[in-house]
C-alpha cells in the first residue's frame, strides 16, 4: 500500500515537471515567433532605404556623406538582424541590434531633416511614397518589438517561478533579452513633411 502511494506521488511529480517543461518551450517558441515578426518588418524597412537614399541622391548631390552614413547604418542593422535571427532572445545579440535600429533612425533622421531644404526632393512623387512606406513599416516595427517583448517577458517569468526555476535551470533555459529601442523620452518619431 506504501509503496503504491510512493509511485502515485512520483507519477504526479513527473506530470508536473513535464507540464512545466511544455510551459517553457512553448513560452520560448512565442518569444521567437514574434521576433520572426520583427524580421519581417526590419527587411522591409531595410529593402526601403536603399531606394529613399537613390531618389535623394539625384536631388542631394552635395550631401554624399548623409547619404553614406544612412547605407553604413542599414548595412550595420541588417548584420544585427542577422545576429539576432541566429538566436533571438540572446542578450548581445538583441543589444546590438537595438544599438543599430538606434543609429539607423538617427540618420534617418538627418535625411529628411536635410530633405527640408531641397523642394523638388520634397515634391518628389516617389519620395513621398517611399517616406509614407516607411513611417507606415515603422508604425509596424514598434508593434511587432512590443509584442516580441510582452513574449520574452511571459517566458522570463515563466522560468523564474517557483517550481518552473528548477526545471528550467536542469534543462538551461537561459533568460530572454528584451529587445530595446532608446526610452521614448529619448527618441523622437522621424517627422515627414513635404508640404
Amino acid at each position: 500500500m506504501g509503496l503504491l502511494i510512493v509511485l502515485a506521488i512520483l507519477v504526479v511529480v513527473a506530470f508536473v515537471a513535464i507540464g512545466i517543461y511544455n510551459g517553457l518551450v512553448t513560452a520560448r517558441n512565442g518569444y521567437k515567433n514574434a521576433f520572426a515578426q520583427i524580421d519581417v518588418q526590419l527587411t522591409r524597412r531595410y529593402d526601403l532605404i536603399p531606394n529613399l537614399v537613390e531618389t535623394a541622391k539625384a536631388y542631394m548631390k552635395h550631401e554624399s556623406e548623409t547619404l553614406e552614413a544612412v547605407i553604413q547604418a542599414r548595412n550595420s542593422a541588417v548584420s544585427g538582424l542577422s545576429a539576432a535571427k541566429a538566436n533571438p532572445g540572446d542578450a548581445s545579440a538583441m543589444q546590438k541590434l537595438g544599438g543599430a535600429e538606434n543609429m539607423l533612425t538617427q540618420t534617418l533622421g538627418r535625411l529628411f531633416a536635410l530633405s527640408e531644404a531641397y523642394p523638388d526632393l520634397k515634391a518628389n512623387q516617389n519620395m513621398m511614397q517611399l517616406s509614407e512606406e516607411l513611417t507606415s513599416t515603422e508604425n509596424k516595427v514598434a508593434f511587432a518589438r512590443q509584442a516580441y517583448n510582452d513574449a520574452v517577458m511571459g517566458f522570463n517569468n515563466r522560468r523564474e517561478v517557483f517550481p518552473n526555476s528548477i526545471i528550467a535551470n536542469m534543462f538551461n533555459f537561459q533568460p530572454a533579452q528584451l529587445l530595446e529601442i532608446d526610452a521614448p523620452e529619448k527618441r523622437e518619431a522621424v517627422k515627414v513633411s513635404f508640404s
